[in-house]
């Protein structure tokens, strides 16, 4: 008994979990509440970034008053 033959197939590139998201996404959604979810992330996303430099610029005042008027 012979194996049946392979068939020669093209991979398709399996999606990413953001792109099935975001296909889920635009079945439930209609745009004007798509358009609001992203508005919000990207509002979440820059808050994010703000308060990391709010802590950044809190480090580095701390340092300069550890080190105090007389360093140079």
């Amino acid at each position: 008994m012979q194996a049946a033959p392979a068939r020669a197939t093209a991979a398709l590139p399996i999606p990413s979990v953001t792109d099935a998201l975001r296909a889920v996404e635009s079945v439930l959604m209609r745009g004007g509440q798509r358009t609001a979810r992203r508005n919000a992330w990207t509002s979440v996303l820059e808050d994010r970034r703000r308060a990391k430099d709010r802590r950044e610029a809190q480090h580095v005042l701390e340092a300069a008053a550890t080190e105090g008027p007389n360093a140079t």
